[in-house]
């Protein structure tokens, strides 16, 4: 599917690790380009055409944020350098003054670092208390586990909508519902979601969302925070400079910019933020329902594929993502991975930054195969007739 789109794939590599992040098509650096070549002047600071038509160009891509995700306002949409930034803007920004001693943060032990260190970090200073969902037996959040853990103390739920290994889609549109019940809310990490079904924030109820462009096909350096606008529009900044204010005086006083520019301090990525918007577009081109309803396509033939292969280890073959964590028996994840490169297949091997998953996965380092619409059924099979080898073992010492 519009494999045409991607140069890098005319190197003849397998590419299956998008879920770190995603190839990039064509119209992206075009877009950048064309910034840079043509009007590359700086946002929401001059009153020159090139600069009105930079910040144009920005807003437009907060329009279509906002679209794409059906959010009420731009003001609930600002820009960041990526989901890790968001995160902790969220909760240094905003559950740092709405948080108290012994309130208690839900996690689960899949979730991705920049979903579990901060919070182990804010829990430290407030003397918060962090507790974890039990995953069921395909590692999987279940509503049932859901209701078990929560407690009159439950003040946030902050969980992944997919996560990064197990690759399961979570129940958000459920969790939200049980969770706004008793007053909770719901944080939710969407790296792995938003790039690949279509999500509706006002449907799912949830309160905020974050997400990064370079996992959907966009530039690195560009996230995004979503929050609804009654808990966004009392968020604090943690970055204070040019940009997010609007004066201030040599005694200290000082007046701020109301959303999104309250959370936009400094030069952003202009550049990455506009060729973002053109991202969007051809997302929405090919459609959100069809790059799932293809990625499951693929991931059931793969599924399919590995089963058969006596020496291979499928973490979650129950998982719904185009996520596959597999290992090869008797071989360590990252020889795997170093084995599979000399067939030009590029793949993850690792913890992939959920280092406590371990915990229920009872090992520490996988493969990760993860999917995108640019995949084709052929790789697949490049990649098990890679498998198959009698010699691997061989061709790895």
């Amino acid at each position: 599917m519009n494999r045409n789109d991607f140069a890098l794939l005319d190197q003849n590599i397998i590419y299956f690790d998008n879920g770190a992040t995603t190839l990039k098509p064509k119209i992206l650096a075009q877009t950048i380009s064309d910034y840079y070549n043509n009007y590359s002047a700086n946002a929401h600071r001059g009153d020159y055409d090139i600069s009105l038509k930079v910040d144009e160009k920005y807003e437009e891509t907060r329009q279509l944020v906002k679209k794409f995700i059906n959010a009420n306002s731009i003001d609930e949409i600002a820009f960041t350098s990526g989901t890790t930034d968001s995160i902790n803007k969220i909760i240094f920004g905003y559950y740092k003054y709405t948080l108290k001693e012994n309130d208690e943060i839900l996690l689960t032990k899949s979730e991705h670092a920049s979903n579990v260190l901060p919070w182990f970090e804010l829990a430290e200073e407030l003397k918060l208390k962090i507790k974890y969902i039990e995953l069921d037996e395909n590692l999987k959040l279940s509503i049932d586990n859901f209701k078990k853990s929560l407690t009159e103390n439950t003040k946030v739920v902050s969980i992944a909508h997919i996560t990064n290994v197990v690759g399961d889609i979570r129940p958000i549109k459920e969790i939200t519902k049980i969770a706004h019940e008793h007053n909770i809310d719901v944080m939710i990490d969407g790296a792995q979601s938003v790039p690949h079904i279509k999500i509706d924030v006002k449907d799912l109820d949830i309160d905020f969302l974050t997400f990064s462009a370079h996992k959907m096909c966009g530039p690195t350096g560009v996230g995004v925070i979503y929050g609804k606008y009654e808990k966004l529009k009392n968020i604090k900044p943690i970055e204070f400079g040019g940009g997010m204010n609007s004066s201030f005086s040599n005694d200290g006083t000082r007046e701020y910019n109301t959303l999104p520019q309250l959370l936009e301090a400094g030069t952003p990525n202009i550049a990455g933020v506009i060729g973002f918007g053109a991202i969007i577009k051809y997302l929405e081109n090919i459609g959100m329902e069809n790059i799932h309803r293809y990625e499951k396509e693929l991931r059931d033939y793969a599924i399919e594929k590995l089963s058969n292969l006596k020496n291979i280890i499928i973490y979650n073959e129950n998982s719904e993502s185009g996520i596959i964590a597999i290992n090869y028996k008797n071989i360590f994840a990252q020889d795997l991975a170093i084995y599979l490169n000399k067939y030009n297949i590029c793949v993850r091997a690792g913890n992939h930054c959920a280092k406590i998953l371990k915990d229920d996965l009872n090992i520490k380092n996988t493969c990760r195969i993860s999917l995108y619409f640019y995949n084709t059924k052929e790789e697949i099979d490049i990649h098990i007739n890679a498998l198959k080898n009698e010699k691997i073992l061989d061709e790895i010492i």
